[in-house]
């Protein structure tokens, strides 16, 4: 099969498309996806650059890749609820398991995916799973109740609209930190707009039940939280100390076909955008790597074969 690939790391030049990965072969409890559509996140370029701090399970070459929008080829054994020809949407915990969906074909775990969302082009569903499962999982970890204040900052972000847009379908009270010209996209989302600033601390003033840091502003957002409240990091290192009752918690998203499910039904009631910055190619991956380096995209970089 085709896959984008790297063997070395480096710039957008090491991408290469290569013709004879061979197929993978689903396990009990897997399927093997055809690939209609997958996307590019900004940790795709920090591994690739060479860049990224931990250790990975496996060495290079790499086929980069977390989410999929796709059709089940094959099934594994002991694998219910799915058949051959369903379209399916999900994503693969590259750390974990560096099995990357910029690929022809790719295996997963069944519990990683679930159905697509109907009359939804491959295009646009495949980047609901990683970024959707990411807000849904910081806003459950905040376990907020209805009416409840929310800061989100890096709001105009993926991660970001897709918080904002579960926090309105949740009934809390949404903030959104972002740059001038997104007011119009975080304001659609049902939430007041904190234009981006040098001193967002003061830029959002007041009180808050919780706050999650999508742009790594920092510890100094903690001071904008109300005792007692909450605050989600970007990642765990970046978790900071409880102080004044306040429960602090870092991202670190998980698969989750059954919580994406529930996702997929809230897109196709029109609850949450799904937004593409662009599509590209296997053979425009460098050109896909340059364009999301650049900063300020608003969608997702959909790769496809």
């Amino acid at each position: 099969m085709r896959a984008v690939s790297y063997a070395q790391f480096g710039g957008p030049e090491v991408l290469r498309v290569v013709a004879d990965v061979p197929v993978p072969e689903p396990g009990p409890g897997q399927l093997r996806v055809r690939v209609a559509a997958s996307v590019l996140h900004p940790v795709d370029l920090m591994i690739r650059s060479g860049r990224f701090p931990a250790p990975l399970p496996v060495g290079l070459p790499y086929v980069p890749g977390w989410d999929v929008a796709g059709t089940i080829d094959a099934i594994g054994p002991s694998v219910g609820g799915f058949t051959v020809d369903d379209e399916v949407i999900g994503f693969s915990p590259w750390l974990r398991t560096t099995v990357g969906a910029h690929a022809e074909y790719i295996v997963l775990d069944a519990a990683w995916l679930t159905t697509a969302p109907t009359g939804i082009a491959a295009t646009e569903a495949a980047t609901l799973p990683t970024n959707g499962l990411t807000a849904a999982q910081a806003l459950d970890l905040l376990a907020l109740p209805a009416g409840s204040s929310v800061l989100v900052t890096g709001a105009a972000g993926q991660v970001g609209g897709f918080t904002l847009a579960l926090a309105r379908v949740a009934g809390l009270h949404a903030t959104g930190l972002a740059g001038v010209d997104d007011r119009e996209f975080v304001e659609s989302q049902g939430a007041a707009f904190v234009p981006r600033s040098e001193d967002p601390a003061r830029a959002a003033a007041g009180s808050f039940d919780a706050v999650v840091d999508l742009a790594v502003i920092g510890p100094s957002l903690m001071e904008l939280v109300s005792d007692g409240g909450g605050y989600v990091a970007a990642s765990p290192p970046l978790r900071p100390e409880p102080v004044r009752g306040i429960r602090t918690f870092a991202l670190e998203v998980l698969p989750d076909g059954t919580r994406l499910g529930e996702l997929v039904k809230l897109v196709e009631r029109g609850e949450i955008p799904l937004r593409v910055a662009g599509v590209y190619s296997f053979a425009e991956a460098a050109a896909a790597h340059h364009r999301l380096a650049q900063g300020g995209v608003r969608g997702g970089v959909v790769i496809v074969p």
